[in-house]
């Protein structure tokens, strides 16, 4: 690992040192395992406050962190500023310059000369791979796609023709981006497939975890718009249209021609019907399954998905549910006596 001083890595970060400014850090640790060679931070003041027995080498915090045992950057932002330390003792990719001789490369493809190209990866013809992109062992590129600048494909990902990846897209382990949209038509009683010949658009900075796919249409474009970052075992279905930065959280389904407008959030396995437009700045809770338009700022959750507070009230509700049975009953029986005493009294 690279090493820095305390002095140094306050630079790097833009923050106001408190301490000494040579001590060597070596690595990183969360707060309460790090020792006299590690950095690490905290979110908030309260944090450090808890922790009384602090042994770390630097602590990155907030301008409101009080005094400590070692040496403290006050920054204005410590998890953006985290990312940074991060980004500096991450680990060089392992790919060297080149193309790995036993990887196929059609003598069609374009390709840039300071790309990373490893074993048993293909590049099909008319494929084009720009400068600085990283493809890792076993990775596919169909017909025509274009991988652009400083984008890494780790092992195993399947890019099919047509395909227009971005800026510096990060893509997991497995995922396919391209594969036929599940498309078909029912003529007495079988299926026949309808050919899926449409383009899917990766644009600049989006994330897609492992084993996420984003299917192609029959025609028109599936777009994942600037900066969007999916989880793992994602499913973006054919036409769909994924607004910029946009967060969608493991296991979650989106249907196909359904439209999130940029900064949505999908938390874990919730869900979209198709043709279904999901307003800017909206959250759809765990297993939220969305049936209908939502406006702007929503904030849903349930099946089928409603205003959350909707929801928690139906749920406390719902847990009351047995005790409301039992007082019903006793009310049903105190009718029952009271007619029968009114029959005799008749």
């Amino acid at each position: 690992m690279p090493q820095i001083t305390v002095g140094e890595l306050a630079k790097l970060i833009g923050g106001e040192l408190c301490g000494t400014e040579n001590k060597v850090i070596s690595s990183v640790a969360p707060l309460d395992q790090a020792g006299p060679a590690d950095a690490t931070f905290a979110q908030d003041s309260r944090t450090l406050k808890v922790h009384k027995k602090i042994k770390a080498g630097v602590v990155i915090g907030p301008p409101d962190s009080p005094e400590l045992p070692c040496p403290l950057i006050k920054v204005q932002a410590p998890r953006l500023a985290w990312n940074k330390v991060l980004t500096f003792f991450a680990p060089e990719l392992s790919l060297p310059k080149g193309i790995h001789p036993h990887a196929w490369v059609s003598p069609e493809a374009k390709v840039a000369e300071n790309v990373s190209i490893g074993p048993f990866a293909v590049v099909s013809p008319e494929a084009e791979i720009k400068s600085g992109a990283v493809l890792y062992p076993g990775v596919y590129i169909g017909h025509r796609s274009v991988v652009g600048e400083d984008s890494i494909l780790y092992p195993n990902v399947v890019v099919r023709e047509e395909v227009k990846i971005g800026k510096r897209v990060i893509v997991g382990p497995g995922t396919v981006i391209g594969g036929d949209g599940f498309g078909f038509v029912t003529s007495g009683g079988r299926h026949h497939k309808v050919p899926q010949i449409g383009q899917v658009i990766i644009e600049d900075d989006v994330e897609l975890g492992s084993n996420v796919t984003v299917d192609r249409p029959m025609m028109g474009a599936t777009i994942v718009r600037r900066g969007t970052k999916t989880d793992n075992l994602v499913q973006i279905g054919h036409n769909a249209e994924i607004g910029e930065d946009c967060l969608i959280v493991a296991q979650v389904g989106i249907a196909g021609s359904t439209t999130l407008e940029r900064n949505v959030t999908m938390a874990g396995q919730s869900a979209a019907a198709g043709h279904q437009v999901i307003g800017a700045g909206s959250v759809v809770m765990a297993r939220g399954l969305v049936v209908g338009d939502l406006p702007p700022r929503s904030k849903v959750s349930g099946l089928p998905a409603r205003p959350h507070t909707a929801e928690l009230r139906a749920r406390a509700a719902a847990l009351n549910l047995p005790n409301e049975l039992k007082r019903l009953k006793e009310l049903e029986k105190r009718v029952e006596q009271l007619e029968a005493a009114l029959g005799e009294v008749k």
